[in-house]
């Protein structure tokens, strides 16, 4: 996998409270990912842009919340993030 294919299966980070405190205690880092991408991609994507062991993959499908504005109403766009396991001593630097 090419670092541009890896950039495009890996969209960005999460940065929640919620993950924030997985990446302290379990060494779990979360992502959002293309909507497309299965673990194996992910998993290959995420080696190849932080060069670290990833030990488990989880991927999420977030539905998309209704919005409303006045007495129209509509979707945010669903979404697909990964929770990757990363080894004991190794981390991710988030930019």
């Amino acid at each position: 996998m090419r670092e541009e294919e890896a950039r495009n299966v890996i969209v960005g980070p999460v940065v929640t409270e919620k993950a924030t405190v997985l990446q302290e205690k379990a060494n779990q880092f979360t992502f959002r990912v293309h909507p497309r991408a299965n673990k194996i991609q992910v998993r290959q994507a995420a080696h190849k842009l932080f060069n670290v062991t990833i030990l488990d993959v989880r991927v999420i499908r977030v539905r998309g919340k209704e919005r409303r504005i006045g007495r129209s109403h509509g979707f945010r766009p669903s979404w697909k993030k990964a929770i990757l396991t990363v080894k004991a001593g190794e981390k991710i630097e988030l930019k």
